[in-house]
């Protein structure tokens, strides 16, 4: 827990623009994650706090975090926007191949000097293909990668990469992709404004209800037993 805390502290203090390095997010569902294995994310350059839940759970504690989440209403933009000014490389992995097709169609509609090395869908059949893929993207060498698998798999993947070599920065991005596809802006902006991502979410995507009232609560319960027992 306490490293975890100094990794989260590090991230909240940085300005966003800081972008360097392997980075990944917790939101009160990866925090069960984080808590099966806390190994794997102690690995990470950076761990952000995403999800406003979380964010005034950490600050119920005297730990002040800000939200932050690889998203178009807070990193994505900067991160897309630094590559386009700078002439980096960046490669997509996630989501189903019909998905990822239509969000590199939007992303390079509004960043058209985004140069994107490659993408493709985030599933294998077995662990071979996984292994030749990762072997292709290290060869490719991007300077940046976006990992959206969901938790724990998109951090293992990325994790694998830097363990094969590759020198870049990365991120992971839960269900950006998917959600991207839809449009370059998914939030509304009232749902956005007034922190109701969450609700939006719940609207668009109805399967993750298990997710908020079941596996929320079981995540509050047990942070909060975290915060006062292995703080």
């Amino acid at each position: 827990m306490n490293k975890l805390k100094k990794l989260v502290l590090n991230s909240s203090a940085k300005e966003q623009v800081d972008i360097i390095g392997i980075n990944t997010f917790l939101n009160p569902y990866s925090y069960l994650k984080y808590r099966e294995n806390p190994d794997l994310f102690n690995k990470f350059n950076k761990v952000y706090i995403d999800g406003i839940l979380l964010v005034i759970w950490f600050r119920l504690f005297g730990i002040k975090v800000k939200r932050t989440s690889f998203d178009m209403t807070s990193l994505a933009p900067k991160v897309f926007e630094f590559c386009s000014v700078n002439n980096k490389s960046i490669y997509f992995i996630g989501s189903t191949d019909s998905a990822i097709n239509l969000f590199v169609n939007e992303v390079s509609s509004k960043y058209y000097n985004l140069k994107i090395l490659g993408y493709r869908n985030g599933y294998f059949d077995n662990e071979q293909e996984k292994r030749n893929v990762l072997t292709l993207i290290k060869e490719k060498n991007p300077d940046f990668i976006v990992v959206g698998m969901g938790t724990p798999f998109q951090e293992e993947f990325l994790l694998s990469l830097k363990e094969l070599g590759w020198k870049g920065s990365g991120f992971t991005c839960g269900g950006f992709i998917h959600q991207t596809a839809q449009g370059i802006q998914y939030y509304p902006t009232v749902f956005d404004k007034y922190n109701l991502r969450w609700l939006y979410r719940i609207i668009d995507e109805p399967y993750l209800i298990k997710r908020y009232f079941i596996y929320y609560p079981k995540s509050l319960f047990l942070f909060i037993y975290d915060m006062i027992f292995k703080r």
